[in-house]
């Protein structure tokens, strides 16, 4: 729960927008240990910095522990990847990018690309998060069901049958997954990836303002 007074801002898939995620942060006005920082998933793909951007959360919650980090549908290709499942699937969606920025960065040997530390990352990483007046997600949500009752691949990679959703959730649902050229601002959700990674702006929202801060 977020703290009573206390700000959050959620920011919107970076996609291996390195220098972008870098940029966005310096510019949010936030106070550690009293508001709280929410990362809406999909940290990597696409874009030609995935281990840069993982490191450099990594650090982030050493030096400020409780910030939010949620899994995204590309998070999890990763892992099925990694378990020797859907691998082609992985390649085709963006996942060369990661494996090659990983590759820059590994040691000499034959282990793993990937860093243990990082493994934990990805590991850890939530399915939602939810506050007195919000419900943090990937994708979205199916309407009627509580988010402990959602499938996970639901929470991951839902879009239509959400967006197309004009009933409440009970909570203003705060999304990524789906790219929009603008937030999008709905009476029951807001929609935050703003398609970094294909030329467009990184996005933070900050709650309960509602101010939206870009790069």
């Amino acid at each position: 729960m977020a703290m009573s007074g206390s700000r959050i801002f959620a920011i919107g898939d970076v996609h291996g927008c390195y220098e972008a995620l870098c940029a966005l942060l310096a510019r949010i006005p936030i106070a550690w240990g009293q508001d709280r920082l929410v990362f809406m998933g999909d940290y990597i793909d696409r874009g030609p910095q995935a281990f840069e951007v993982v490191q450099h959360l990594i650090e982030l919650e050493r030096r400020h522990p409780g910030i939010v980090f949620l899994k995204g549908n590309h998070e999890q290709m990763l892992l099925d990847y990694l378990a020797g499942r859907d691998r082609v699937t992985y390649l085709f969606n963006g996942g060369r990018q990661t494996l090659e920025s990983y590759l820059r960065h590994a040691g000499a040997g034959n282990g793993p690309p990937i860093p243990e530390e990082h493994r934990r990352f990805f590991d850890s990483l939530r399915l939602y998060h939810e506050t007195e007046d919000y419900l943090f997600v990937h994708a979205g949500l199916r309407h009627g069901l509580p988010p402990e009752r959602q499938k996970p691949e639901d929470l991951l990679w839902i879009r239509e049958a959400f967006l197309a959703e004009r009933r409440s959730f009970g909570k203003r649902v705060i999304f990524g997954h789906t790219p929009f050229e603008e937030p999008l601002v709905e009476e029951n959700k807001i929609g935050i990836d703003t398609g970094a990674v294909y030329g467009n702006r990184l996005t933070c929202l900050q709650l309960p303002e509602e101010i939206f801060l870009h790069v």
